[in-house]
């Protein structure tokens, strides 16, 4: 890391004198004009004086209300921070809400794992899982924050806000162990809802249709911390002071077609999207705007098994996720796989749209025998059949002729891999046998269609172990901290399925921590 006297260029500027000169308009030091490093000539660059007076004071203020935002409420309120969490949505949760229920864990209070004899399973091989997953672009040691953290985090949740998980651990794409773990009704929900219960137990409050509108921060020093934020609730603007700290916890930039679009064209308007409205991305500009750096932008992901037609991530698409490591298989419109059903979700994702629009949707291909061992059930089963997102059949030739795929082919890739499952290898696609996986040779037999959308955004605000945001001279900006998927570095290039939560939950427990410790601003 510089010090604040290293060279930035041959000319010999520090990084104060870099940061002065960001300041608008060319105004002077101390003369109540907040920093704004907006991009020049727009309306953003115009130089903004402080607020004279503050509407409201907190110590904590946090902006979000999903996994991250909850759990730093939670923990700053704890240590007897006063705490406000600002969403600017009518409702509470965000993404996390219709979240698929999944958390990455290498071991629970539960010891599921275990009495399930699914296998070993190590905080080392969820890293090296984790590392190579994000083809090892991920910020190593922000890696082993996640790792470590992941069982308590997952713990602490059950022991303070009551989350009920499911008594099975799933084998999910790009993990080499059974880790996943599901809440009770595979929703979000649950864990937001543990997370609520706990920030508001002591004492964190949270204000819906507040919109962040700017983030103040006196001047150019490095040591100058963020004060506060602008905001916009219904038709007044206020401005609210934050004593101690900032969190920034307001999610990706899925939603926002040009911003994600100026990071990776290929993601145009016409690619669906499982995120809810909100999640565009502002706040990661705002905190630019003040000097934040960011980092690896252009990583977005498609989750591969969104329902086809809205790209919704329903209950049973997170059958299309779970049921691989018990048996399932994907195919395409020919009747034929097309992927390692194990394979990360940029390669499914990827695999899918090379073979282009006209095999749209493809197909995940389970029995009801993997159900209960997926952690569903058979209310949610017949949910999906009635909802229309199941095809059953008591045969497969019978569910290939349901679903307008050819019955010679999907009988013939059945057969082949319910004996490259007894073989114990897949000549194909060289997926993982495990013995956990059941053949389909016993109906009844499901189809679910499926086919990708633009799901998380893995680039974002850069932070350190503290969860602290780094600006763009490698410092920290004193007073900011950040946690969820606002924040970069943490999955490379590509996220594997269930760590979201666990690294919303296991840094936004962190920020609130750290948050709380920090000594009042006069």
């Amino acid at each position: 890391m510089k010090t604040e006297k290293d060279p930035l260029s041959c000319s010999g500027m520090s990084r104060r004198s870099v940061l002065k000169g960001a300041i608008a308009m060319g105004a002077a030091m101390g003369s109540g004009l907040a920093l704004n490093m907006a991009t020049p000539g727009t309306a953003e660059a115009m130089a903004r004086k402080l607020p004279q007076k503050w509407d409201e004071t907190w110590d904590v203020v946090i902006i979000g209300s999903g996994f991250a935002g909850l759990a730093a409420a939670a923990e700053a309120a704890k240590a007897g921070a006063k705490v406000v969490i600002l969403e600017k949505m009518p409702t509470y949760g965000g993404n996390s809400t219709i979240n698929g229920g999944g958390y990455a864990a290498w071991n629970d209070k539960l010891n599921l794992r275990e009495k399930l004899n699914l296998g070993n399973d190590s905080p080392k091989q969820h890293l090296e899982d984790t590392l190579k997953g994000g083809d090892y672009y991920n910020i190593p040691e922000l890696v082993e924050v996640l790792v470590n953290g992941a069982p308590d985090a997952l713990n602490w949740m059950m022991d303070e806000g009551g989350l009920e998980i499911r008594q099975a651990v799933n084998r999910a794409g790009g993990h080499s162990a059974y880790r996943a773990h599901f809440s009770k009704t595979s929703w979000g929900r649950d864990y937001t809802e543990a997370l609520r219960k706990i920030a508001e137990k002591y004492g964190a409050k949270i204000v819906l249709n507040s919109e962040v509108t700017w983030m103040w921060r006196k001047d150019a020093d490095p040591k100058s911390p963020v004060l506060g934020l602008e905001i916009k609730r219904g038709r007044r603007v206020l401005n609210i002071k934050a004593s101690k700290a900032v969190v920034v916890a307001s999610g990706g930039f899925s939603r926002d077609v040009k911003m994600r679009m100026a990071h990776y064209p290929k993601l145009v308007a016409e690619f669906n999207c499982t995120n809810h409205k909100g999640a565009t991305g502002e706040m990661i500009r705002y905190a630019q705007a003040i000097g934040a750096d960011t980092v690896q932008m252009n990583f977005i992901q498609l989750y591969p098994f969104a329902e086809p037609a809205s790209g919704t991530l329903d209950n049973p698409a997170v059958y299309a996720f779970s049921a691989p490591g018990r048996g399932c298989i994907y195919v395409n419109k020919l009747g034929k796989r097309f992927v390692s059903e194990l394979e990360r979700r940029d390669v499914c994702a990827f695999a899918q749209i090379n073979m282009g629009d006209k095999m749209k949707p493809t197909y995940t291909i389970f029995n009801a025998a993997m159900v209960p061992l997926i952690g569903e059930t058979q209310e949610s089963l017949n949910a999906g059949l009635k909802k229309g997102r199941f095809t059953e059949a008591d045969t497969i030739a019978s569910l290939a002729e349901k679903i307008g795929i050819p019955v010679d082919a999907l009988v013939k890739t059945v057969t082949d891999h319910n004996r490259y499952l007894q073989e114990g290898k897949d000549p194909e696609f060289n997926k993982p046998i495990s013995k956990a996986m059941l053949p389909l040779d016993k109906g009844p037999f499901y189809a679910l269609p499926q086919w990708p959308a633009v799901h998380h955004t893995m680039g974002g605000l850069r932070i350190n172990t503290n969860a602290q945001v780094i600006d763009v001279f490698g410092a920290v900006v004193p007073k900011l901290y950040a946690a969820g998927e606002v924040t970069g570095g943490i999955h490379g290039s590509n996220r594997l399925g269930t760590n979201a939560t666990t690294d919303c939950v296991v840094f936004g427990r962190i920020a609130g921590v750290n948050a709380g410790k920090e000594k009042p601003t006069v």
